[in-house]
C-alpha cells in the first residue's frame, strides 16, 4: 500500500508525509474569529481538517491537534483598512468583548458539534496567550527584525525579505508573490506613516483612549497583532518545528507568509514542514461577499432561514456535500447541489445501514469470482485514493459502485453466496471505517439525536437573548412550553444553560 502524501503548498508538489517524530504527528490549524457567526465558507476548513485528524489517528499516529480561537487581535489584511474585529463587533453589540467572544464561542461549539467534529487537542486563545506574544516580539526586536513607532511594533519585511532571500527563504516563499509586487499593490491605510515600507506588517498596535480590549507591554498598553498569535501558540505547543500547518487559500497570504516570517526569526527555521490550503466555496458562481447578500450563516443554513435557501439542510448532507469534492479544488454551493447531495447521503447510508445488520456469512469460495473480485478492488481502493492526497471524491465514488451490489444482495437480485464470507467481512470494515470513522457522517439515529440537540441548543439561544433584552414573556413561554414536551432548562453557575430529557 502506498504511503499518505500531501500537497504541499510550500513546495506546489505532493510529497510522501515524514513525521519529524514517529509516530508523533503536531497539526495546527487556523480557527476562527469569534467576532460573530461562522458561515458556510469556514465549514469547509473545520471539515477538511477534521477528516485529515480523523485519518492520521487511523493510520495509527498519535496526533497533537492544536486549533486556535482569534479572540483578540489587530487585523491588518490585505485591501482593507486596519481594525480589531472584536472590540469593533462588542461595541456595535453593545457587549463587554469577552461576553461576545464568549457568546459566538458557544456558537461555533455548537456548529462543530453538529457536524459531527473531533475537538482538537489543546484549543489556545489568543487573549491566553498575550504574554508568549510580547516575548516573541521582544525577540524579533532584540533580532533588529522590528522596530517600535509611537508605542506600536512593525516587522520589518524589507529587512527580512533582503537577509533571508539570501538564504533562499525570502518573504512571500508560500503564495509565491514577489515584494516589490506586494508593494505596487498596497492601499494607502490609517498609520502607514508609521511604518517604514507600506509591506510592514504589525506585531503590537498602541491602543487609543476608545480601545476597550489592552494590556500592558514594554511599549505601553495596546493589543497584539493578528499574525504573532498563532506563531506563539504554535512554538508553544507543537515546538519550534511541527509536521503540519493547516487553514483556508485565503489564509496563504498575508497571514501565513507573515507567521513564517515571525516564526523564521525567533525560532530559525521554518516553523512546519508541510503547509495544507483547503480550496474556497463559491455561491451559484459567485465568491461570498455581503455585497452579493450570500454570506450564509451556519445557523441560517441548517434553519433555511436565508432568502438564497429552498430548503433547510441537515449538517450531515452539508459535511457530505463537502467531502464529494478533493479538498483542493473548487466547490460551488447550490440548492441543487446540496438537495442532490442530501438524496445520495441517504441512499449511502441507507445501503451501510442494511449492510451492518446483514448476518449473512457469503461463501468459503465467492460464487461470482468477477465480481468478488471487483468487490475487493473497490474497497482497497478506499486507502490509495485517501493517501493520495486525502482524495474523499474518489472514495465516495467507489462506495457507489458498491451501492448496487449492497441493494441488489438485499432485494436477492445477488446471490449471498456470489461473494466470500472475507469479501464480506472486508466490506462491512472498510465501510464502517471510512464512513464512520474517517468522514465522521452518521447513522439516521445518530443525526436524529444531534438534529433534536441543535433545535433545543437554538431554543436555548432564543431564550437567553430574551432575557438580555428583559423579554421574560418570551423567556417564559420558551421554558414552560419545553416543559410540557418533557423538557426541562436548567441555568448553569457559569451563565450556561443544561437540558434534560424526561
Amino acid at each position: 500500500m502506498m504511503s499518505l502524501k500531501i500537497y504541499n503548498s510550500l513546495t506546489r508538489k505532493k510529497e510522501s508525509f515524514q513525521p519529524i517524530n514517529p509516530p508523533y504527528v503536531g497539526m495546527y490549524v487556523c480557527g476562527p474569529t469569534v467576532s460573530g457567526e461562522s458561515h458556510l465558507g469556514h465549514a469547509r476548513p473545520f471539515i477538511t481538517f477534521d477528516v485529515l485528524y480523523r485519518y492520521l489517528l487511523f493510520l495509527g499516529y498519535k496526533v497533537r491537534y492544536v486549533r486556535n480561537i482569534t479572540d483578540a487581535g489587530h487585523f491588518e489584511e490585505e485591501g482593507r483598512a486596519a481594525e480589531d474585529k472584536i472590540s469593533s463587533k462588542a461595541v456595535l453589540e453593545k457587549l463587554e468583548p469577552m461576553e461576545l467572544v464568549q457568546k459566538y464561542t458557544n456558537m461555533y461549539h455548537w456548529a462543530m458539534n453538529q457536524f459531527n467534529n473531533l475537538p482538537p487537542s489543546i484549543e489556545p486563545t489568543a487573549t491566553g496567550h498575550i504574554v508568549e506574544q510580547i516575548e516573541m516580539i521582544k525577540k524579533i526586536i532584540e533580532d533588529g527584525y522590528a522596530y517600535v513607532a509611537n508605542g506600536s511594533v512593525y516587522f520589518d519585511v524589507e529587512k527580512y525579505n533582503t537577509d533571508f532571500s539570501a538564504k533562499g527563504q525570502p518573504y512571500g516563499i508560500l503564495s509565491g508573490r514577489v515584494l516589490d509586487e506586494q508593494i505596487e499593490s498596497t492601499r494607502e491605510l490609517d498609520n502607514q506613516d508609521e511604518k517604514r515600507n507600506k509591506s510592514d506588517f504589525a506585531l503590537w498596535k498602541n491602543a487609543p483612549p476608545e480601545h476597550i480590549m489592552r494590556w500592558q507591554s514594554p511599549w505601553g498598553e495596546g493589543f497584539p497583532g493578528w499574525h504573532i498569535e498563532c506563531s506563539a501558540m504554535s512554538t508553544k505547543y507543537l515546538g519550534k518545528e511541527f509536521d503540519i500547518h493547516g487553514g483556508g487559500m485565503d489564509l496563504q497570504f498575508p497571514h501565513h507568509e507573515c507567521e513564517i516570517a515571525q516564526s523564521t526569526v525567533c525560532n530559525h527555521q521554518m516553523p512546519a514542514r508541510y503547509w495544507m490550503h483547503n480550496n474556497m466555496i463559491t455561491i451559484n458562481g459567485k465568491k461570498m461577499g455581503k455585497s452579493y447578500n450570500n454570506v450564509i450563516k451556519l445557523s441560517e443554513l441548517f434553519s433555511g432561514t436565508h432568502p438564497i435557501l429552498e430548503q433547510a439542510y441537515a449538517p450531515s448532507t452539508v459535511r457530505f456535500f463537502i467531502l464529494q469534492s478533493q479538498y483542493r479544488s473548487t466547490l460551488d454551493f447550490s440548492n441543487e447541489a446540496l438537495q442532490a447531495s442530501e438524496k445520495a447521503l441517504r441512499r449511502l447510508m441507507d445501503a451501510y445501514e442494511w449492510l451492518m445488520g446483514f448476518n449473512g456469512n457469503g461463501a468459503e469460495v465467492a460464487a461470482d469470482k468477477a465480481l468478488d473480485e471487483k468487490v475487493i478492488k473497490l474497497v482497497n481502493e478506499f486507502n490509495e485514493f485517501m493517501n493520495d492526497d486525502i482524495n474523499t471524491a474518489k472514495v465516495i465514488a467507489n462506495m457507489f459502485e458498491l451501492v448496487p451490489v449492497i441493494n441488489s444482495i438485499k432485494d436477492k437480485h445477488i446471490a449471498e453466496n456470489a461473494l466470500s464470507s472475507s469479501t464480506i467481512h472486508l466490506v462491512k470494515k472498510q465501510m464502517q471505517a471510512f464512513i464512520i470513522d474517517i468522514f465522521g457522517l452518521q447513522t439516521s439515529k445518530a443525526d436524529n439525536n444531534d438534529k433534536l440537540d441543535g433545535v433545543l441548543q437554538l431554543l436555548i439561544n432564543i431564550r437567553k437573548e430574551a432575557k438580555q433584552r428583559k423579554d421574560f414573556v418570551t423567556s417564559d413561554k420558551i421554558r414552560n412550553e419545553l416543559a410540557q414536551l418533557g423538557v426541562q432548562l436548567k441555568d448553569e453557575k457559569d451563565g450556561g444553560m443544561s437540558y434534560t430529557i424526561q
